[in-house]
């Protein structure tokens, strides 16, 4: 069985066991609430979360340019 790489790296603590018994409404309120989660935590953090995400973006490089590039 293949194991999940979660976006955030963390491989271990506790593990997040989703009830195969759900129905599709559940699962549906369970996206929802996640959702808005989201959407609270961006309007608190936006400029950060921008510049951190920018941050991890952006190579840097120290490149000295001779040659227009056109």
């Amino acid at each position: 069985m293949k194991r999940c790489h979660p976006p955030s790296g963390i491989k271990q603590g506790l593990e997040l066991l989703i009830d195969p018994n759900w129905s599709p409404d559940q699962a549906m309120a369970v996206i929802e609430l996640l959702d808005d989660l989201r959407d609270r935590i961006w309007s608190h953090y936006k400029i950060v979360l921008q510049q951190k995400l920018r941050d991890e973006r952006v190579t840097h490089q120290n490149v000295v340019i001779s040659d227009p590039p056109f």
